[in-house]
């Protein structure tokens, strides 16, 4: 009776407990196999988190605006999440399959940015950047985006200018290869485009940018010496600080009084800054970094109204590029 049992697969008490063992070992093994891929999730969604500092500064110079950048880098990071996890775990380089899907969102961006700024009012400028360490806005400042930004030469308003006169495809290819040092291959995986066309893309955006002079020394004296011109409304001194073929532009949005033409030669831009300062009694002009170089800030009644950032060349001012659309000074908002 027991062997007929045994035979029709009920079996003895060892018999019986050897399925269960089996079980118990796939249980284990599939804990293992799960821990492992979670291992994998966490350690790649860590991986993730530690590339939003090189994202935003990568979407700031493609797009030339904090909180466009921004909005970019959530759309990224929202595609990332959207995965499922066992994708997340198997995608070997987190960081550049971010910057794929980053630079993809900042095309179709830049691509809408050229229709919207063809309707804006008068000129349109890159918002300018702050330097964390002069602006007293407390302790969350650490945690906004202008913080993880680099201040180095590829953020320079007259770089990000010239970066404006580009392609959308020109710009990101450009700022992927010869700010980023991304190799052509790699660029042309992201742009969809072959490695010789990444190549002509970067070769004519290096022709627009052309031969940018280092930054002058002795230039933050020159701005000293410039602001206590200005205060003074002192026309002939301010002649004296500005190249005679200097260029003033300013950027109002529509929102503020802005010019919205150029404003050229440094009598012409003398006199329409001794003018603003008349009509504009308690202005305050504070001597801030602008862009990693040494610019001006004017405020009045504790409110920024002006972010300048100037371009020096052989002791004289060549450029100045005045942002006054408020919604481009957000980052400005205390000293």
């Amino acid at each position: 009776m027991g062997t007929k049992q045994g035979a029709t697969g009920m079996g003895t008490e060892g018999e019986r407990l050897e399925p269960n063992a089996n079980a118990n070992a796939n249980t284990d093994a599939n804990t293992d196999a799960n821990a492992n891929a979670n291992a994998n999730t966490n350690t790649n969604t860590d991986a993730a988190v530690g590339e939003r500092r090189h994202l935003v500064g990568l979407a700031y110079r493609m797009l030339g605006s904090v909180a466009e950048a921004e909005d970019a880098v959530q759309e990224a990071y929202a595609r990332w999440y959207a995965q499922a996890p066992e994708r997340r775990a198997a995608i070997a380089s987190p960081g550049a399959w971010l910057t794929t899907v980053l630079s993809r969102v900042c095309l179709d961006v830049l691509g809408s940015a050229r229709v919207r700024r063809e309707r804006y009012v008068g000129e349109w400028l890159p918002e300018p950047l702050p330097d964390g360490a002069e602006w007293a806005v407390g302790a969350a400042f650490p945690a906004d985006p202008a913080d993880r930004i680099t201040l180095d030469e590829s953020v320079g308003m007259a770089f990000l200018v010239v970066l404006e006169s580009m392609t959308p495809a020109e710009r990101v290819v450009f700022v992927l290869h010869d700010v980023f040092r991304y190799p052509f291959p790699e660029i042309a995986a992201i742009v969809d485009r072959t490695p010789a066309a990444c190549r002509q893309l970067a070769s004519s955006a290096r022709r627009r940018v052309g031969a940018a002079p280092a930054p002058a020394t002795g230039s933050a004296v020159v701005v000293r010496e410039f602001r206590q011109a200005w205060e003074a409304k002192d026309i002939g001194a301010l002649v004296g600080l500005l190249d005679p073929s200097a260029v003033l532009v300013a950027d109002g949005g529509g929102l503020v009084s802005a010019v919205v033409r150029p404003v050229e030669g440094g009598e012409r831009i003398a006199q329409y800054l001794a003018l603003m300062a008349e009509k504009a009694p308690g202005l305050v002009l504070l001597e801030r970094t602008v862009n990693g170089r040494p610019g001006l800030v004017a405020q009045r009644d504790g409110a920024t109204a002006t972010v300048a950032a100037l371009d020096i060349v052989d002791g004289r001012i060549t450029r100045i590029w005045a942002v006054r659309n408020p919604e481009k000074l957000g980052l400005w908002t205390a000293a």
